[in-house]
């Protein structure tokens, strides 16, 4: 029996009906371009957060994580409103509560349900702890109902409650790497068509190893910076007359921008655009075989993030020089940014001595050290128990 199954026990005092989970994911390139309609290149990683579940009859809804210092959540199906999610020490309910409420919106027949999480996924890390909750939450409301619901479907699901009962305005990369990834792969996503590609991604046959480094500085996507950026694209794509910056070829990129006049959304507007190029040769590298050709890219990537989307920060930036001055063949943030994670190609051999170099670096320049892992394309949401 697993940790999360006893101690779905001890809390409500009879067994769980399942246990299932989802992981949270690496985005080896394509970042803010899924709410773009861009492409994006995400992985599942092995730490995943689990959720064990029973039905409940009466219509009552109850959340506890082995992670918050908050007890139960106790709320009712008829009582979930987007304009009142749960907040403060329960404000992490609104996870699980907004995939209920997404599904019960779309006109799914969902019932009550006890619910209790445990989570290896950092939270604040960049790494998509809040997809996994989702997803895994989705995942076994499913399972427990019977719902008609495939993978994607159950992404898309899990980003309109982030969307519009948490109030993050994510795109759905997220929670498709979350739900639909497959072991060794990287999983190419479009994400205006949802059509998706699993490309062999392999850095253990290489000698390689993909580092995350967890810089430890936690970000808030539901503030206005994140808001403020999507709004600036879908402003720029406006003026620039296509639905979606995706529809702008990297080829006309120079004078699509010399059409706007506003400096920020030329800004945001090149990264999106040299970003969804990078997604289609990194892709092409993979395929060949190239793995170490990829290193240059995930750095132009970083160099992009910082400079015209902004939304890196010292931690994440000193994490990149550092590891490229190690030896990486290239470093770049990954998530949404405003703190989080970074990740640093490496040959296989070298990671004691790249590890090293970033403590110390960290440890000089004041900053809390940094927690690293290496990361392994990994299987999306599966049932347990």
């Amino acid at each position: 029996m697993s940790r999360a199954a006893q101690e779905f026990i001890e809390l409500y005092g009879h067994p769980p009906e399942g246990v299932w989970a989802a992981p949270g994911r690496v985005n080896l390139i394509g970042e803010h371009t899924d709410y773009n309609d861009g492409f994006a290149l995400p992985f599942a990683i092995p730490q995943r957060t689990e959720v064990a579940a029973a039905p409940r009859t009466d219509g009552t809804l109850r959340f506890h994580s082995a992670d918050a210092p908050s007890g139960v959540v106790t709320l009712d199906l008829s009582d979930l409103d987007p304009a009142r999610p749960p907040r403060g020490s329960d404000s992490w309910a609104a996870y699980p509560a907004g995939v209920v409420w997404a599904l019960l919106d779309a006109g799914l027949p969902v019932g009550g349900v006890d619910l209790h999480v445990r989570s290896e996924v950092p939270n604040g890390a960049g790494l998509s702890s809040s997809a996994a909750l989702e997803v895994a939450t989705g995942l076994a409301l499913t399972d427990l109902y019977g719902l008609p619901l495939t993978r994607p479907e159950l992404a898309a699901l899990a980003r309109r409650a982030e969307n519009a009962y948490v109030g993050v305005p994510c795109g759905v990369m997220d929670q498709m790497a979350s739900a639909c990834s497959t072991e060794g792969h990287a999983l190419h996503l479009d994400t205006r068509s949802l059509e998706q590609r699993h490309i062999p991604f392999d850095c253990a046959a290489a000698g390689l190893r993909l580092l995350v480094i967890d810089t430890r500085v936690k970000h808030a996507l539901a503030d206005g910076a994140y808001a403020r950026r999507r709004a600036s694209c879908h402003e720029a794509a406006a003026e620039l007359g296509v639905p979606a910056l995706r529809d702008l070829p990297y080829g006309d990129l120079e004078r699509a921008l010399a059409r706007l006049g506003d400096p920020v959304r030329r800004k945001r507007v090149r990264h999106v655009v040299t970003e969804n190029e990078r997604v289609v040769r990194i892709e092409e590298l993979l395929r060949a075989g190239r793995l170490r050709e990829t290193g240059p890219l995930l750095s132009e990537g970083h160099r992009s993030l910082r400079d015209d989307y902004e939304v890196s920060c010292p931690e994440l930036d000193l994490a990149v020089a550092t590891a490229e001055a190690a030896g990486a063949y290239g470093s770049r943030m990954t998530g949404g940014g405003f703190g989080g994670s970074a990740l640093a190609l490496i040959d296989a051999d070298a990671e004691e001595t790249v590890s090293r170099a970033l403590a110390e670096a960290f440890g000089r320049a004041g900053f809390t050290p940094p927690s690293i892992t290496a990361a392994a394309p990994s299987a999306g949401a599966t049932r347990l128990d």
